[in-house]
């Protein structure tokens, strides 16, 4: 299906050119969102006539998403989640719980929004674009941890999945010697009444 877009649309083309796309996505998506038009005589004129108020809209919506853009740039999100002691979570973190974050720290910002290409599944910090207007795009900082103090220790740069392995090991290592001096304390007395 051909069609004029009202607005930029990322990987598609920009305000007032005319593409083709497949029937579907312009169904679902462009035409209901209002950032597109079927492209015939009557919408070609009317996009024509329309033009300065369409662009003027859009330079209006690009504005405030670019305030809202500079105020949001380089924000730490820290989520406080439970995980195993290898840093799996129990559960992920999805664009939902990453918005409703930033819903707490007064930012509208929808899911769709957010640039997360898979759930969140084990604890560290990860860097995200959201995408404010089809021309604006911001990054934040979201960190995931077990609690404030590991977020922070995240945040100075220790990766908390290295320490908890480390100390696993070290655990593991310790009750491994502590079984080998236990089982050389047993053989040693068994010897020792054998003997007797």
């Amino acid at each position: 299906m051909d069609i004029i877009l009202l607005e930029r649309v990322e990987n598609l083309g920009e305000l007032g050119e005319e593409v083709q796309v497949k029937n579907g996505f312009a169904r679902n998506f462009l035409l209901p969102r209002g950032k597109a038009l079927i492209a015939n005589d009557q919408n070609r004129a009317r996009f024509v006539a329309e033009r300065e108020a369409i662009e003027k809209r859009n330079a209006d919506a690009r504005a405030e998403a670019q305030k809202t853009g500079d105020s949001l740039e380089g924000t730490d999100l820290v989520l406080l989640r439970q995980s195993s002691d290898t840093g799996n979570l129990y559960g992920s973190v999805s664009t939902r719980d990453i918005s409703e974050g930033l819903a707490e720290k007064g930012f509208k910002i929808t899911r769709g929004q957010i640039k997360l290409d898979q759930p969140i599944k084990t604890i560290g910090v990860y860097e995200m674009g959201i995408r404010l207007h089809a021309e604006v795009l911001v990054n934040i900082t979201v960190n995931v941890a077990r609690s404030m103090e590991e977020a922070e220790r995240q945040a100075a740069g220790e990766n908390i999945i290295e320490t908890l392995q480390a100390e696993q090991q070290g655990i593991e290592s310790e009750q491994a010697s502590e079984r080998a001096e236990a089982a050389a304390e047993l053989e040693e007395e068994t010897r020792e009444t054998e003997e007797e």
